[in-house]
């Protein structure tokens, strides 16, 4: 190590030699790895290995060099960790893996039906022996994706709506607990790591304090402060904030360009840790419902011991073959469950009983409270649900309740206390419980309750300003209209300056009239306007899902779009004709009836035709292709076709094409390194077509 550094040395002249700036060159790569070293050993071992005067020393040294030598400034360096300009706003980045939710269980049994369902989903007898688990604390704070490539980090993103999310990539550069480049352990392609920032509590305390002293607000809880900290469009303030990042997974890793190809999530979190990412100590892998439970009530002694707030455990399958076996259900997969803490209770006082209507038209009860502190919180709404649970909790304005809150899940009103119930002379309830009303108060369209269902809702749809903001954004996301550029930003703008009421209102905006909104410049108005323009001509299929019927997602939507052909032939069926339809039950269309039913949402429909929309009508001879109603599994690679393609040419020929092999696949198409997926198959008795059957298949 050089003891002396001239810090005040003038700048280099143009015509200094090629060995200085090698000798310069070899330097700061010297400085790279000595504070990347001595910045691990702080932020992730909490092991200091140099005072902190010795660690600006370096770090002011290699400032000045690269200030001397600016062509040796790399992303990767240790000063580019400060932040940058602010941004305007954070761009949108779609996960390649989805980033999923988990289910979550509170009583000792459903941790033991957890394990019985994994027992039962692999196939084991009671004779064989318990499965492995990966158990892990479940940190209380903000789901963030890192992308690397050739070990390098590019990108990073919030967890989102688990499909998109927000590029953060500026200011997770300010983390220091993240690696801004890998060792030669890492895989040398695309390369995800996922894991939680957060903010441990002596941290969050001091940060408080540091507030208080220059007279801001206080942070509710460390939560809080992390979330708002990571979506600063200004990383130089992200930049002071003590944020932390600890790994616990991967995704979308390529064995192809790993040395290391791991085999169980515990190996996982050992690899992470050689890598140099922060994983969480008090990690076990454990065997049975038993030791699920067991390491549950070590955790919850534990749980105030440690540096930082947990709301549970999750339990993870530990093997990873059998983790793809076992596959997923809806949003959330089979083999991962949190085993959550008791809820926190304490009682308030119900001043007022509103009425919310949600995104999707959910018509929501919402108790208005004395403000109370709820796990470091100060709540002053609470979720009723629904009217239903209003009348079976006997709820009513002034009574006095108990309020739950469990980690980040939304306080909720669990039950009254009837013997401090407001009563008048007679000793009766000033105050009847609470009906549902029948007209919606955003936009005076019905409110409907569905056969079956306790939630009600709100017929408006398309029209009805409460749910205006998040049919515009699911009309133009890329699955649907794909109108590049209006974001949730953008939406809250046009719908805020009252431009826009129905998404047929977007082919007639102007260029004057975004340029008049904030933060729009000409040209982005302009792109803005010609994306716009592209979206007139779509697949029937995207259309209906653009239309956010409930229920619908994209494949219902494909599949609807191949059986009626039209437009006007789905709006003109009635319940009996929809449910011809492959996968389509009642309650689905139900959904769909209702929605053609009501009249503003076919005047939307006449607008946007008015407007220049047009919509690929699908011909009969394509819904009765050679695949017509056969369901497909596609696993492996193809020598010729890629998975997309494979799947448009099943999809173009009537088949549809599923995530996960059962008894009612048609066949299974496999291809090199096919998985557990041709082994269900196998096991099934089901048709196992490669390549080239597929294609005699598609040409029959």
């Amino acid at each position: 190590m050089q003891d002396a550094f001239d810090f005040n040395a003038p700048p280099p002249n143009p015509a200094t030699d090629a060995g200085e700036l090698t000798a310069a060159a070899g330097r700061v790569q010297e400085l790279h790895g000595l504070l990347d070293r001595y910045s691990h050993a702080y932020y992730v071992c909490d092991a200091p290995e140099v005072p902190d005067a010795e660690y600006d020393r370096l770090y002011r040294e290699l400032e000045v060099l690269e200030s001397q030598y600016p062509q040796l400034v790399t992303p990767v360096s240790p000063t580019q960790r400060v932040g940058s300009p602010p941004l305007s706003a954070f761009d949108q980045v779609t996960h390649r893996v989805p980033m999923l939710s988990i289910n979550n269980a509170f009583l000792d049994g459903e941790v033991e039906a957890f394990d019985q369902r994994c027992r039962d989903g692999l196939g084991l007898s009671g004779e064989d022996p318990p499965i492995d688990y990966a158990c892990e604390p479940k940190f209380d704070g903000l789901a963030i994706s890192l992308i690397y490539e050739n070990r390098r980090f590019i990108q990073g993103a919030t967890r989102g709506d688990g499909t998109t999310g927000e590029d953060v990539t500026l200011n997770l550069r300010t983390i220091r607990s993240i690696p801004l480049h890998l060792g030669e352990d890492a895989p040398d392609g695309r390369f995800e790591v996922r894991g939680e920032v957060l903010i441990r509590r002596a941290d969050f305390a001091r940060l408080n304090a540091a507030q208080e002293t220059a007279g801001e607000k206080l942070f509710a809880n460390p939560r809080n402060a992390a979330a708002g900290s990571l979506r600063q469009l200004d990383s130089g303030v992200t930049a002071t904030r003590p944020l932390t990042f600890f790994a616990y997974g991967i995704a979308g890793f390529d064995a192809a360009h790993s040395s290391f190809v791991p085999q169980t999530q515990s190996q996982i979190l050992d690899w992470l840790v050689r890598l140099g990412f922060r994983v969480a100590e008090t990690r076990e892998t454990v065997r049975g419902a038993s030791g699920l439970l067991t390491y549950y009530a070590a955790m919850a002694v534990r749980r105030t011991a440690l540096p930082y707030d947990i709301d549970g455990v999750v339990y993870k399958v530990n093997r990873l073959d059998f983790q793809e076996q076992l596959g997923f259900v809806a949003r959330a997969p089979r083999f991962v469950i949190a085993h959550k803490f008791p809820a926190e209770e304490v009682l308030s006082r119900v001043l007022a009983i509103d009425v919310q209507i949600g995104r999707t038209g959910a018509v929501t009860p919402v108790a208005r409270l004395e403000p109370v502190a709820v796990g470091g919180v100060v709540v002053t709404n609470a979720t009723l649900h629904n009217f239903i649970e209003i009348a079976r909790k006997d709820i009513r304005v002034g009574d006095t309740v108990i309020i739950r809150r469990a980690g980040d899940v939304i306080p909720e009103v669990v039950a009254s206390l009837p013997d401090r119930r407001l009563r008048d002379a007679m000793g009766q309830p000033v105050h009847a419980v609470m009906r549902c009303p029948q007209i919606c108060p955003e936009c005076g369209s019905h409110v409907e309750l569905p056969p079956g269902e306790a939630v009600a809702r709100c017929t408006g749809g398309l029209v009805c300003p409460a749910q205006r903001k998040q049919a515009l954004r699911h009309f133009a996301s890329r699955r649907a209209m794909d109108v590049e550029g209006l974001g949730e930003r953008v939406v809250d703008q046009l719908v805020d300056a009252g431009l826009v009421h129905s998404p047929a209102d977007l082919y007639a905006l102007t260029a004057e009239q975004l340029a008049g909104l904030d933060r729009f410049a000409e040209k982005s108005a302009d792109n803005l306007i010609a994306a716009i323009a592209r979206s007139r001509a779509a697949k029937l299929d995207r259309l209906i899902y653009a239309l956010g019927i409930r229920n619908v997602g994209e494949q219902t939507a494909k599949d609807l779009a191949r059986y009626f052909g039209t437009l006007e032939a789905l709006m003109a069926a009635d319940g009996l004709t929809l449910m011809q339809v492959p996968d389509v039950g009642p309650v689905v269309a139900d959904s769909i009836h209702a929605f053609f039913a009501e009249n503003h949402n076919r005047e939307v429909i006449a607008r946007l035709q008015a407007a220049g929309v047009r919509w690929e009508n699908i011909s009969v001879v394509s819904v009765q292709g050679p695949m017509a109603g056969k369901t497909v599994v596609l696993t492996g690679s193809l020598p010729t076709i890629s998975r997309d393609d494979a799947k448009a040419m099943i999809e173009a020929a009537g088949g549809k094409v599923s995530g996960s092999v059962s008894a009612r696949t048609d066949f299974v198409v496999a291809g090199e390194a096919a998985g557990t997926k041709l082994e269900k198959a196998l096991s099934l008795g089901i048709e196992v077509l490669d390549e080239a059957g597929l294609l005699q298949r598609l040409q029959s």
